[in-house]
């Protein structure tokens, strides 16, 4: 599973993204240039194009992008959408682009949302395995810039284009069902509430958070988007301190994360979903922050600080290993 958001901060613009798994294909961060040709199967390849940085495994020197952002401040996540992502066979016609070739397709020529929906008119998401051993993973995806957000969703009646009015992103079911379902918490808040019960029954604010009481608290997709997106409308953002809005975006971020051991997701032997990493993108400065399940720690890498002119992959492993400072 997983959890995306965008969001906007005096002006100030940041994308973050929990990938939950079982297992890791070691991915990490990469930086692919703007002359690092993207071959595509059936679409035109780029050559030449806008140059990214995100969290990647790559294979054959082919980067696997899990989420992204480009030079011009787009993003975009692939989140996990089981049962009900459906990729075709390739269709005459179309622009016929593999599910993994999605975000380097979009990202490399895409400077804006608007932009992305042009280029995603008549796109079939296609059934092209990466390689026999590299199935396609069901997905849909979150596209953000500055200003907007969409959602991608890849069904049986074809790729369906949804605007995202609250820039987050879970798993199942549909998106427009998840956003439906936020009215099911119109009533929560921030705030300790008046007693509405009753007024011939003396109820008292016995607690502090009252307001969020009824907040879902699940592993589960639902619950999750409820809570990404209520805790991103009400946390204080600091606004002007740039630190202090990167701190508070991974603490939003954390508080949908999946422990190991609470989401089981196989037998003999026993593994569980858990969040393998958390990232969050400054899409003014290309710059790219994370942590890791093993590492709190949070890891800045600047896309601007290579050389976004060559034809090299540029990779940073991830730092797995926590740091503690010791004050005594």
């Amino acid at each position: 599973m997983c959890t995306a958001m965008s969001f906007t901060v005096a002006n100030h613009h940041y994308f973050g993204r929990n990938l939950d798994l079982e297992i890791s294909y070691g991915q990490q961060v990469v930086i692919t240039p703007r002359n690092k040709p993207f071959n595509f199967h059936e679409v035109d390849d780029l050559n030449q194009h806008y140059a990214l940085i995100g969290v990647a495994a790559v294979m054959n020197d082919y980067p696997l992008y899990f989420d992204a952002a480009n030079e011009h401040g787009l993003a975009m996540g692939g989140l996990n959408y089981p049962d009900n992502a459906f990729y075709a066979d390739s269709k005459a016609g179309y622009k016929n682009v593999a599910s993994f070739e999605l975000i380097p397709w979009v990202l490399g020529q895409c400077a804006t949302v608007d932009e992305a929906k042009k280029l995603l008119t008549n796109v079939n998401v296609t059934n092209r395995q990466f390689s026999p051993n590299l199935p396609a993973s069901p997905l849909h995806w979150l596209i953000a810039d500055q200003t907007s957000a969409i959602v991608v969703e890849s069904a049986r009646d074809g790729v369906h284009v949804y605007d995202d009015p609250v820039g987050v992103l879970t798993n199942n079911p549909s998106f427009p069902k998840q956003l439906f379902n936020l009215n099911n918490y119109r009533t929560l808040s921030a705030n300790t509430l008046a007693n509405t019960f009753s007024d011939q029954v003396n109820l008292t604010d016995y607690s502090r958070g009252l307001g969020t009481r009824n907040l879902p608290g699940g592993m589960d997709a639902e619950s999750r988007f409820v809570r990404a997106t209520f805790n991103k409308y009400n946390a204080n953002w600091p606004e002007h301190d740039e630190i202090a809005n990167i701190a508070q975006l991974f603490h939003v971020m954390h508080s949908v994360e999946q422990q190991s051991g609470l989401d089981q997701v196989a037998t003999n032997p026993a593994k569980f979903e858990y969040t393998i990493y958390t990232v969050g993108y400054d899409l003014d400065k290309g710059s790219l922050y994370y942590t890791t399940y093993t590492n709190n720690q949070i890891n800045c890498v600047d896309m601007n600080k290579v050389d976004l002119a060559s034809q090299q992959l540029t990779s940073y492993p991830f730092i797995n290993q926590q740091a503690i400072n010791h004050v005594n």
